[in-house]
């Protein structure tokens, strides 16, 4: 089995967000968009501009998001611009809510597992390419949250939100088979890999690691301390190598994000990808 090869540093600082990119030899062309999380209002452990503006400044990047599909500070575009100057996104890059007007952009996913297509933010036609810089911490629905959630319901706009968690039905968004919601993650994040094949490129920081994700209000204070810095071209290989890094992992919170992970199959997401093609979860991992 083809191996990728997936990059880390394990000091977390901004200098090292460039270098580990660096590393990656990709040279993003054209318009990049960068697509991370904005972090929901409340909540304590998201991560903000600081770690990444050396990283966006360098490739001239914009800012995206997508708005969520429940209720929040981040469901309608207007909430969630306010939220992005709140959490300083505005005041430090040119910032889009992709899915801020007009129809959605509908990929297509013809060898999806659970959905054949996926409803995404329509101003992604507008990017060249595109960064995708992921905060990899636990969830409360996915068990996980790294570069394949970041590629599928981060990027879905917030119809294709309640798309994807109700593996095609929208009426089924908190009540799906927990198997299908992520094997249509993974449908979701195959078809937006496909869109920007070659040209895309994935970064995810093992820090504040809580068993919650950054769309919670209240979420639980981290577990486990800091890992460090992973990136790769292969968003399979990267959150593979990210998992693997918390199993062996001696820190006395190991087993409570574990029980997280496992408690909703979050594997699954990883395995399900790797089936159709996204990537490969055998990689190499290279300390820099």
């Amino acid at each position: 089995m083809k191996q990728s090869d997936v990059y880390f540093i394990r000091e977390i600082t901004p200098e090292n967000v460039v270098k580990i990119y660096e590393a990656l030899g990709c040279g993003l062309p054209g318009k990049v968009a960068v697509k991370l999380h904005s972090g929901e209002e409340g909540n304590q452990n998201y991560i903000g501009p600081e770690l990444v503006k050396p990283l966006v400044d360098g490739v001239e990047g914009v800012v995206v998001e997508c708005n969520t599909a429940y209720e929040g500070e981040r469901n309608t575009t207007d909430k969630h611009i306010a939220l992005m100057e709140k959490h300083g996104w505005s005041k430090h890059f040119p910032v889009d809510i992709m899915d801020g007007e007009g129809d959605d952009l509908v990929l297509a996913v013809p060898n999806g597992c659970q959905i054949k297509k996926n409803y995404v933010g329509r101003h992604m036609e507008n990017y060249d390419s595109m960064l995708v810089f992921s905060h990899f911490k636990g969830h409360p629905m996915g068990g996980f949250g790294g570069a394949l959630k970041q590629l599928s319901i981060g990027c879905a706009s917030s119809y294709g939100k309640a798309y994807i968690h109700g593996a095609g039905d929208t009426d089924k968004f908190w009540d799906t088979e927990q198997d299908r919601f992520l094997e249509a993650m993974a449908d979701a994040a195959l078809s937006v890999a496909e869109y920007f094949k070659g040209k895309i490129a994935y970064i995810n920081v093992m820090c504040n690691l809580s068993v919650d994700c950054d769309c919670c209000v209240v979420a639980e204070d981290p577990c486990m301390k800091d890992i460090g810095i992973l990136a790769g071209l292969d968003p399979v290989a990267l959150d593979q190598a990210c998992i693997d890094l918390i199993y062996k992992s001696d820190d006395p919170g190991r087993d409570h994000f574990v029980e997280r992970v496992e408690s909703k199959h979050g594997i699954h997401t990883i395995e399900a990808a790797e089936k159709l093609g996204v990537g490969s979860r055998a990689y190499r991992l290279i300390e820099l």
